[in-house]
């Protein structure tokens, strides 16, 4: 077993498959296919933290918090590629307190801080989704062992 996996719970794969639920919303937001303030637009924000919150009450693992805040910097890596991807439909180069700097250093400029907020919103995501589940793991029972080996199929 990895040490990831001791500290963690979760395989990498894992954690990066759980972060990418969050991917979708970035494509659909930059492109302007979910508008803001709709219920489809809240469920695409909500959603995959409630299912991190979800898949680590089940899994119960030795930091909770920590695996948590891990897929939420996964999530980051997600979300900045996704801005970079879709750049020029949906940040673009408007800035126009830079409009004195060269085009191509203003768009790095930007693109690089497009990033270090990427990075910095998917990971207060995890910071909150897992103080959520930290209190949610301490109001609601652990399964028990018993319970969990029953449900598995017999062979």
């Amino acid at each position: 077993m990895s040490a990831g996996r001791r500290t963690l719970g979760f395989s990498w794969p894992a954690l990066v498959a759980l972060a990418a639920l969050a991917a979708p919303r970035v494509a659909l937001h930059d492109l302007d296919v979910v508008p803001d303030g709709t219920v489809v637009a809240a469920l695409l924000a909500v959603g995959p933290p409630l299912c991190w919150v979800a898949a680590v009450l089940w899994r119960r693992p030795p930091r909770p918090f920590l695996t948590i805040v891990v897929i939420g910097a996964l999530y980051g890596v997600f979300l900045a590629a996704g801005h970079q991807v879709f750049w020029d439909s949906s940040l673009g180069m408007d800035a126009p307190g830079l409009a004195g700097l060269e085009p191509g250093a203003r768009e790095a400029l930007l693109r690089g801080a497009a990033v270090m907020s990427s990075l910095v919103t998917g990971t207060m995501v995890g910071v909150v989704a897992g103080g959520v589940a930290v209190l949610l793991g301490r109001v609601l029972p652990a399964r028990r062992r018993e319970q969990a080996d029953a449900s598995r199929p017999l062979a």
